[in-house]
């Protein structure tokens, strides 16, 4: 599941919505809505996004999340360190191969330090 998928599933259950009306009034199909959220499809469309936001009725700091959370959300991840210092080449090799083995704490903890060394 990803960041998107699991916040979609969670405004869709909080407001009693079942996938197929949901999708119904977004124009897209049940498959691709339950794909979407079970982390199965890719990053959705910025206009996708929108329509969810319209939706539900989304609004400033709620909307800026979600479209956050949507550009998180790309289940099949490239990346490309060519360019970058060996130290890039190893993290991205590491976190390939490991990333499956850590917990949900270790996965915070890692996010955060990217985020915080981000901001520097």
């Amino acid at each position: 599941m990803t960041p998107f998928g699991q916040k979609l599933r969670e405004l869709r259950r909080q407001r009693g919505i079942a996938q197929k009306d949901m999708a119904a009034a977004l124009g897209v199909s049940a498959a691709y809505l339950s794909a979407l959220e079970h982390g199965h499809r890719g990053q959705p469309s910025w206009p996708f996004v929108q329509k969810v936001i319209g939706y539900f009725n989304i609004i400033w700091d709620d909307a800026d999340e979600l479209e956050n959370l949507a550009w998180a959300s790309d289940p099949r991840v490239v990346v490309d360190t060519s360019g970058l210092s060996p130290q890039a080449t190893r993290l991205a090799n590491l976190l390939a191969r490991d990333i499956g083995e850590l917990d949900e704490e270790a996965l915070r903890v890692l996010i955060a330090a990217l985020e915080s060394a981000k901001k520097r």
